[in-house]
């Protein structure tokens, strides 16, 4: 009998029962119930880090999952369960038997971005690059954001962080932040962005933008030095001051060897700036970048373990290293590598991401579903002993982005580092 004639003649309840067996009979608060007591055993030692109220959670979710009736809606309630331990790593996997489960809400559009990120200065948002839709509206860099969809830009931030906190982990409010600013600017191809600006000289702005293939995702610098060279992802060249400039995009496997070929072509230096801005991770050996940038025929002794040098032109001289909260996973550890070990002095506008750590696979008793979540920090040493999860690595000199300097096209951070080096070189 259709699903359509089974419903004409059976009650809701008895309906429900029916449905519930053709998915197998599943006992979903059974899943959850375990999934409770398995987190809180797991995951427990971050909740005061993090700020989790494991007992609201609990009473929350025994609660909601009373009214799940089929597996995409216990797919989304799961979802939405991990998204509770704030960790960015967390999601809910699919095992072969829900392989053909699908989420249960209508299907986005195409998404698109409306061509520019923010930032915060000053306790102000300010917008630290346009483009696209954006630019062709009168949006420029510096602009202050005053308003947002007729909300203060403050309370849209705040908003949109709770809406995207439902289905998604952050490990660190900076992190989440960080994210609104970029990936919580996008919508359907072709909806619109209302917002009322003030630039630099005072004046009010209030375009409504139309967001049209625009990406969301950061690149790192608000401005790139001029004349830059590509080694696979990664890009290199000179800053104003004259100094070398490496932005690190990720941390692949053949880092290492990408290092060498960038050092041999920037030849002489009197200090280089290492920029791990909206560094996505990877995974490489760490001690063999961090070789690169101590002397030749030497060894580095202010780390738990000495590291030697490596390659044929390691660089040896003053540096500062860039992060931002964009800067998550593996690209947290290796730039911690340089603060922690007294190697390079650190700036940025905030502590990198926080999601550093290594993970656990739990299956729940369904055979569904399995939650892969963070169980322990990387790099305990770091942060006095408190690891990077939930943290981040706190830059030594916390630099915002000045408005006239987006205004006019500087990038702030990298205006600063020249200026450390400059200091350096005397």
């Amino acid at each position: 009998m259709s699903a359509h004639r089974l419903a004409a003649v059976l009650p809701v309840t008895i309906l429900a029962a029916a449905m519930a067996a053709a998915e197998g009979r599943v006992d979903y608060a059974k899943d959850v119930d375990f999934a409770l007591g398995e987190l809180k055993k797991d995951c427990g030692h971050f909740f005061k880090r993090k700020d989790v109220d494991w007992k609201a959670v609990e009473k929350e979710f025994r609660k909601e999952v009373r009214e799940v009736r089929d597996h995409a809606a216990h797919y989304k309630l799961l979802t939405r369960l991990v998204a509770r331990l704030r960790d960015g790593h967390a999601s809910v996997r699919k095992l072969p038997a829900a392989e053909k489960v699908e989420w249960p809400d209508p299907p986005r559009g195409r998404q698109s971005g409306p061509g520019m990120f923010w930032c915060r200065s000053g306790g102000k948002i300010l917008v630290k690059n346009a483009w696209s839709a954006a630019a062709d509206s009168g949006v420029k860099p510096g602009m202050e954001v005053l308003e947002v969809e007729d909300l203060p830009a403050g309370k849209w931030i705040e908003r949109k962080t709770a809406e995207r906190r439902d289905l998604m982990g952050f490990s660190t409010e900076h992190q989440a932040f960080f994210a609104t600013c970029h990936w919580g600017l996008e919508g359907d191809e072709g909806s619109t962005l209302k917002v009322a600006l003030r630039s630099p000289d005072g004046k009010r702005h209030q375009p409504t933008i139309t967001r049209h293939r625009a990406s969301t995702v950061p690149v790192g610098p608000a401005f790139f030095p001029e004349g830059m060279k590509q080694s696979g992802r990664q890009s290199y060249g000179r800053t104003p001051g004259g100094f070398g400039f490496i932005h690190l995009r990720d941390v692949p496997g053949e880092l290492p060897g990408q290092l060498d070929a960038m050092l041999a072509d920037l030849g002489e230096m009197k200090g280089l700036v290492l920029d791990f801005r909206a560094n996505g991770g990877g995974g490489c050996d760490h001690d063999a970048v961090f070789g690169r940038f101590v002397e030749k025929g030497t060894k580095w002794t202010r780390s738990p373990a000495p590291i030697p040098s490596a390659g044929e032109r390691p660089f040896a001289g003053p540096m500062v290293v860039i992060v931002d909260a964009g800067c998550r996973s593996a690209g947290e550890t290796m730039s911690g590598f340089f603060k922690e070990y007294g190697r390079a002095r650190m700036i940025g506008e905030s502590p990198t991401a926080g999601m550093s750590s290594s993970k656990k696979t739990i299956e729940l008793p369904s055979g569904l579903f399995a939650l892969y979540v963070s169980v322990d920090s990387n790099m305990n040493r770091f942060n006095g002993g408190k690891g990077i999860e939930g943290i981040g690595i706190p830059p030594d000199e916390v630099v915002e982005y000045d408005a006239r300097d987006l205004h006019e096209g500087r990038d702030t951070m990298i205006r600063r580092a020249d200026e450390i080096l400059a200091d350096a070189a005397k």
